[in-house]
């Protein structure tokens, strides 16, 4: 076990320190370099929007790293933009270089109010996104973003998913968490969801034999109240 934890504790260590594992917002410099629908979408300007749009601009354009004007308005949370992008039929699921769609996007970085305006608008919290082909619901719960995840459970994203880590939501709110307040709300949140508590990693070990060796007592208790093994 001893062996196990030290492992487990690598890998997080290394996910946490990977620029591939949180998703990269465009840089100052990308921003200057931005026309178009890129740069009307990242300040929000709508005039010039609406103008752009007028002649048939090309909605899905790609920046280098494959952002689309669309992903540019949602780092940005420019909410209005947003909206215009997807009335005029910008595509809400497409992802950008690093694998990331818009929902994904909101989801890690906290945003609940863009979150929110996708979800309404008809985005998918049901894409599997990220070089790990994990989701935004395991992405929000690896982060503790527990009004992302409510969110995210209540639009139909899928509870159990296995990422190519072999982990799910539940096991990341667990293994790649702090034990804290918000992702204790994160794993209570998942678990009334109806996630499945005996879904195990690589190695065999369940989320409450995770929960055990990592010292998290409140997770422990939750998890055993819950009917875990």
């Amino acid at each position: 076990m001893r062996s196990y934890r030290l492992s487990l504790t690598l890998v997080a260590a290394c996910l946490l320190a990977s620029p591939g594992w949180s998703q990269v917002p465009p840089s100052a410099v990308q921003i200057s370099r931005y026309t178009g629908l890129h740069a009307a979408a990242q300040r929000g300007d709508m005039v010039q929007l609406q103008q752009l749009l007028a002649q048939k601009a090309e909605l899905n354009s790609r920046d280098p790293q494959g952002r689309t004007p669309l992903h540019v308005a949602t780092f940005a949370r420019q909410t209005q933009a947003i909206r215009l992008l997807a009335g005029a039929g910008a595509d809400l699921g497409l992802l950008e270089n690093d694998r990331y769609d818009a929902v994904t996007i909101a989801a890690v970085a906290d945003d609940e109010a863009t979150l929110a305006t996708l979800l309404t608008l008809g985005a998918s919290a049901k894409l599997t996104t990220s070089r790990y082909d994990g989701t935004a619901l395991i992405a929000a719960a690896h982060l503790g973003h527990d009004g992302v995840v409510r969110q995210l459970i209540a639009a139909g994203a899928p509870l159990d998913h296995v990422n190519n880590l072999h982990w799910t939501a539940l096991i990341e709110s667990i293994v790649l968490g702090d034990g804290g307040p918000r992702h204790q709300r994160t794993l209570a949140a998942l678990v009334q969801a109806g996630a499945n508590l005996q879904l195990s990693d690589r190695a065999g070990n369940t989320p409450l034999q995770l929960a055990r060796a990592r010292g998290y007592r409140e997770m422990v208790v939750l998890l055993e109240q819950a009917g875990a093994k």
